[in-house]
C-alpha cells in the first residue's frame, strides 16, 4: 500500500499465511484473523475500519444465508503531516464463495451501510483527554 498506512484483514481461506501477520480469535472462524499492519496510530485507525468490515460481512451473511469460506479487507489512506487529519479511508473487499455474485454484490452494499467503525469515522467523533489516572 503505497502511502505507507494501508492494513490488511484475513479470515478463513483468505486468512494470510504471512509470517509476518498476527493471528487474533474470530468469532465466525474457528482459524481466526490474520492482520498486517504496522503499529501506528494511521494504521491502527485503518485497522479498525477494516476489522469492523470483516466482522460485519460475517455476521450480516449469516443472517443472509450467505456461506462465505474467506474475506479479505484492505484498507489505506492518507494524513495531512501538518495536522495528521486524515485525508480519507478508502477500502476494498475480497469474498471467496460459492454465492451468485449479485448476492455477494448485495452484502457489500449493505455492510457498507451498517459497519459501526466507518459510520462512526464518517460522522466525525469528538476525542476528549478524561483526567489522568
Amino acid at each position: 500500500m503505497a502511502d505507507g498506512f494501508g492494513v490488511v484483514v484475513g479470515a478463513g481461506t483468505l486468512r494470510s499465511e504471512s509470517g509476518d501477520s498476527i493471528r487474533f480469535p474470530h468469532r465466525w472462524t474457528p482459524e481466526g484473523v490474520s492482520v498486517e499492519a504496522d503499529f501506528t496510530g494511521a494504521h491502527l485507525l485503518h485497522l479498525a475500519a477494516a476489522g469492523c468490515v470483516l466482522n460485519d460481512l460475517y455476521r450480516e451473511a449469516e443472517g443472509m444465508g450467505i456461506g462465505l469460506d474467506g474475506v479479505r479487507v484492505s484498507a489505506t489512506g492518507g494524513f495531512d503531516t501538518g495536522s495528521w487529519a486524515s485525508t480519507g479511508i478508502s477500502y476494498a473487499v475480497t469474498l471467496d464463495s460459492a454465492a451468485p455474485r449479485a448476492d455477494l454484490d448485495r452484502l457489500i452494499e449493505h455492510v457498507d451501510a451498517v459497519a459501526e467503525i466507518p459510520k462512526a469515522i464518517r460522522a466525525g467523533a469528538r476525542v476528549t483527554r478524561s483526567a489522568d489516572r
